[in-house]
């Protein structure tokens, strides 16, 4: 198991929204409209029952004005091992638009997924005959 409880995640980044959304005296219905989510889902993000995408916590940092970046270290997308440079330089970039930058990050997202998929295949294919 890894350090981090993966059920813990969704409630920490929805506590995080909800704590935010308040500070900056918006309903959750504003907010839904903002980001251009539904007022049902946002609500189950609040309330840790489901784990938003990459492309959502950028809707709502953009609406919430943070940096995507924080929101993503908030959620567990980054951590200290990772290269946050790469999501911070597409999230900050103001060559691109919104849909661009989501459709980066979810293309970088992929490819380290299917990497990390392929490094475990790799050792667990160990081939004892060279």
């Amino acid at each position: 198991m890894s350090d981090k409880e993966p059920e813990e995640t969704p409630r920490d980044i929805g506590g995080f929204i909800r704590d935010l959304r308040r500070n900056a005296r918006i309903s959750l219905r504003q907010l839904a409209e903002q980001a251009g989510v539904s007022n049902p889902y946002l609500s189950q993000i609040e309330r840790g029952l489901r784990k938003p995408s990459a492309e959502v916590l950028a809707q709502l940092a953009h609406a919430l004005r943070v940096s995507t970046p924080a929101m993503y270290l908030k959620a567990g997308l980054l951590d200290a091992k990772d290269n946050p440079g790469v999501l911070a330089a597409i999230a900050t970039d103001p060559e691109l638009t919104v849909a661009q930058k989501q459709s980066l990050t979810q293309i970088y997202e992929t490819f380290r997924r299917e990497n990390s998929r392929l490094k475990e295949e790799e050792s667990t294919d160990v081939d004892p005959v060279s």
